[in-house]
């Protein structure tokens, strides 16, 4: 009792629990109603960002990781990372919900090219921000972008070492997986960062 005790102090309410809280009193219909519908509309959000492009020095801007984490962030862990796997798995069955789909391949013959790694990326970033969020990461603008900058790392890991595997260890590793990218994903961290400490602080208010 007390080690059950313990981690239910240390676990903080996420943003999505805020919102539309998790119930005990709901049955388990009304509750499994809830994850269907928070996590799907999620996959479809991340499909749509990962479909905007804005012009951008030296690469356009997609939106894919700005979605990641924000909802990494959002929804938690076990929510976020269930998403995620939704999405990838619209991804798998030949739904174009990657940037650059169909134009460069579907399916399971798009993951596994050269930015496999980096979906892959996605599952590690969107839990561990969901980790640190129900840790009480989400409290303050700083431990935001900081639990988002590990995002972002986890993301670049398995994509850089997927790229060298396909491709070698010398130019693709930073010419094409990591210097055209850095300076917007940068961008998008920032921005993800504002948007979700405005929204926690403005609800926030509404609640109280």
């Amino acid at each position: 009792m007390q080690h059950q005790s313990f981690h239910s102090e240390i676990r903080a309410q996420t943003l999505i629990e805020t919102i539309w809280p998790a119930s005990t009193a709901l049955n388990a219909m009304a509750s499994a109603v809830r994850i269907v519908l928070l996590t799907v509309t999620g996959s479809l959000l991340i499909w749509l960002a990962a479909k905007i492009q804005i012009p951008f020095y030296p690469v356009p801007l997609t939106m894919g990781t700005f979605a990641i984490l924000f909802i990494g962030m959002a929804y938690g862990w076990r929510l976020g990372s269930a998403t995620v796997l939704i999405y990838l798995f619209e991804g798998a069955i030949g739904l174009p919900v990657f940037a650059g789909t169909p134009e460069k391949g579907i399916g399971l013959a798009y993951m596994m090219g050269g930015t496999g790694g980096y979906l892959f990326g996605y599952v590690l970033a969107i839990s561990a921000v969901g980790w640190l969020a129900e840790r009480g990461w989400s409290k303050s603008t700083m431990a935001i972008g900081c639990a988002m900058l590990i995002g972002n790392v986890l993301i670049y890991v398995p994509g850089l070492l997927w790229l060298g595997i396909l491709f070698g260890w010398d130019k693709p590793i930073i010419e094409w997986g990591l210097a055209p990218f850095l300076l917007g994903d940068l961008v998008k961290l920032a921005l993800a960062t504002a948007l979700f400490s405005m929204m926690r602080v403005l609800i926030g208010r509404q609640k109280s």
